[in-house]
């Protein structure tokens, strides 16, 4: 019986993830000057629709809040042992809890809306359109902030972990070996997805979005006088957001889970291990953090094969960053 021992990194963070925090943290700069321009001049101005819509741009700071908070902590812990597989996904969980409140607020304007519609009240044109549309430029603003890190992808470092019947502990690191091909697959929460950035950046085109219909609804409605006609956005508009939110809930989920995240490429694992006379008892796939995925693959062997046989035939697979692989006799 013999064994090695070890230590490595455990960082399974996304390529772009500390760009992707710098800009999270731009935008609640951008939120928060702007919540505090609309609350004092709709204080000083007697406009009680702009303080409402500087309290609302207080809401979409606190959605990026998580989202910028979620990166922090993630980059400064990446190297806390306490942390098994790393902090890879807590981007996920801070995706899923924005989330919730995405959908929160879906049923909050659902409810605003039926009910303007059922009790119309009379509208200040000249000053909501300019409030609407002040709205949609500072979500531009923020959607130009954030662009290019709301798809961050990275193979990074990998390391492989082998286990054979006598105990036997080898490591590796292929990380930098990318010699073949083999697609990418297209499951729930695709691995390379950073759903941080993906929740911020639905928060910014959820708000786009509704200030799109308002400006829209609030022009129908002055100029045919169709009351109705704002309300019926607010619905749509919330429509949109509950549709997004469920999505992100569904995909952060399955991550949270540890859903396998593709069964092709579970499927294409379990064919480039499995040789004559050999079969996989056993197979854990997982995401670790974007761009990064784990796998624990147990493989029974007439042969005798070692270990390290069935880890050089996984080394092509660049998705894998963490492998741990079982041999016993069969």
């Amino acid at each position: 019986m013999s064994s090695t021992t070890e230590i490595h990194s455990h960082v399974f963070l996304g390529d772009g993830h500390e760009a992707n925090e710098r800009r999270t943290w731009a935008v609640i700069v951008l939120c928060s000057i702007m919540m505090v321009l609309e609350i004092v001049g709709g204080w000083l101005f007697g406009s009680i629709a702009l303080v409402a819509d500087g309290l609302h741009m207080s809401t979409h700071a606190g959605a990026m809040l998580i989202a910028a908070l979620a990166y922090t902590y993630a980059r400064t812990h990446a190297e806390d042992r306490r942390f098994t597989f790393g902090t890879g996904k807590l981007g996920d969980l801070a995706g899923f809890t924005s989330a919730i409140i995405l959908g929160m607020i879906a049923l909050l304007i659902l409810y605003e809306s039926l009910d303007r519609l059922l009790h119309p009240a009379p509208i200040s044109f000249s000053e909501a359109i300019p409030i609407a549309v002040l709205g949609l430029l500072v979500n531009v603003a923020s959607a130009w902030l954030l662009s290019g890190g709301h798809h961050g992808h990275s193979h990074g470092h990998s390391h492989a972990h082998a286990h054979d019947h006598d105990h036997d502990h080898a490591h590796s690191d292929h990380g930098d070996d990318h010699g073949h091909d083999h697609g990418h697959d297209h499951d729930h929460g695709a691995h390379g997805h950073d759903n941080n950035m993906r929740a911020a950046f639905m928060h910014i085109l959820a708000d786009a979005a509704v200030s799109v219909l308002v400006i829209v609804g609030l022009l129908l409605a002055r100029s045919f006088g169709w009351s109705w006609t704002d309300p019926a956005a607010g619905i749509i508009g919330a429509v949109v957001i509950a549709s997004w939110s469920y999505g992100l809930i569904r995909d952060t989920g399955a991550i949270l889970l540890d859903m396998s995240p593709s069964t092709g490429l579970a499927k294409r694992i379990s064919e480039t291990v499995v040789m004559e006379g050999d079969r996989v008892a056993d197979l854990h796939l997982w995401r670790l953090g974007p761009g990064h995925l784990g796998a624990i693959v147990s493989v029974v062997s007439a042969a005798g094969r070692s270990s390290e046989f069935y880890h050089a035939r996984l080394r092509p697979f660049d998705e894998l960053s963490h492998i741990t692989v079982e041999v016993r006799r069969g």
